[in-house]
This record gives C-alpha cells, structure tokens and sequence, in this order.
C-alpha cells in the first residue's frame, strides 16, 4: 500500500516538475511549484518523518512561493509570456524530456527491485533534537549563510518594490 502511494506522489511530483518547466505562463508554473511541494512534503510522510513534512509546507509552499509570487507581480507577464525562453521552439525541451524518460527507465529497470527507501527517523522519537544537532553543529555555516541570503533577498524586494516619492 505504502508503495503504491509513493509512486502515486512521486509520478504527481514528476509530472508537476515538468510543468513547472514546460509551462508559458509564469503563475502555472508557479501553482504547478507549489504542487511539487505538496508531493515531496507526502513523500515525506510516508517515510515517517513528519516534522520534515511540515518543514517542507512552511518554508518551501509559505516563504519561498510567497517570494516566487512576489517577483511573479513585479515583472510584466503580458510582456514576459510574449517572449520565447528557447528562441528554437519546444524540440530541445523535448529532447531533454525524452532523454531524463529514457535514463528514468533505464534506472528503473537495471535496478533489482523498486522499493521505498527506509524511514529517515529514529524510532526513539527524538527526531527533532538529532536534526536540530546535525543543522547547529555540523551545518552551522551553510545554515547561517542561507539566512544571511535569505535575508539580502528580503531587503532586495523591499527596496524594488518601493515607490519613488516626489
């Protein structure tokens, strides 16, 4: 049953990815982004880490969609869906398609059984405190850089989004 739902959320994740890509107008592929999150953050259930589910809603789905909305808003996307992303039409996109199929199909099948990874949480139930070792002590630097980032970004927006008095 659980692997079932694993391909179910995985095909619905890889389809949505895809759309993100494919998709002419910049809103589709921003809801088909938020979709493709909601399907990790299933995924993520399944393996029984639900802390990392929620994670996944509140920081991908909540912060970075609201800013993907927010640069979404401030560009012109009359102007932007007239413009062509690959002046040689869609055949190299979907040669690049086919060729991640093919690879899919070939690692699926070389494989000797497809099966669901293990669960990442330890069945002690301190899930929480372990991850939030691992985030402060041996990731401290990447994590604090991100939010040094995160934070350039925020002040970006502002001062683009400002109007100009007088």
């Amino acid at each position: 049953m659980d692997q079932g739902f694993f391909l179910l959320f995985a095909t619905v994740s890889v389809v949505t990815a895809l759309t993100v890509v494919l998709a002419r107008n910049p809103v589709h592929s921003a809801l088909a982004l938020m979709a493709c999150f909601l399907q990790i953050s299933a995924i993520f259930v399944l393996l029984e880490a639900p802390f990392l589910a929620v994670i996944q809603i509140f920081v991908y789905v909540g912060a970075i969609m609201v800013l993907f909305l927010f640069v979404i808003m401030m560009i012109d996307v009359r102007e932007a869906v007239l413009q062509r992303f690959l002046p040689g039409g869609n055949l190299p996109a979907l040669v690049l398609v086919g060729l991640l199929g093919v690879e899919m199909l070939v690692l699926v099948l070389s494989s000797d059984r497809f099966s669901v990874a293990e669960p990442v949480t330890t069945r002690g139930g301190d899930e929480i405190r372990q991850l939030s070792t691992t985030l402060f002590a041996n990731y401290l630097l990447p994590f604090e850089a991100a939010s040094v980032i995160l934070l350039a970004a925020l002040v970006g927006a502002i001062v683009l989004a400002r109007k100009e008095s007088g």
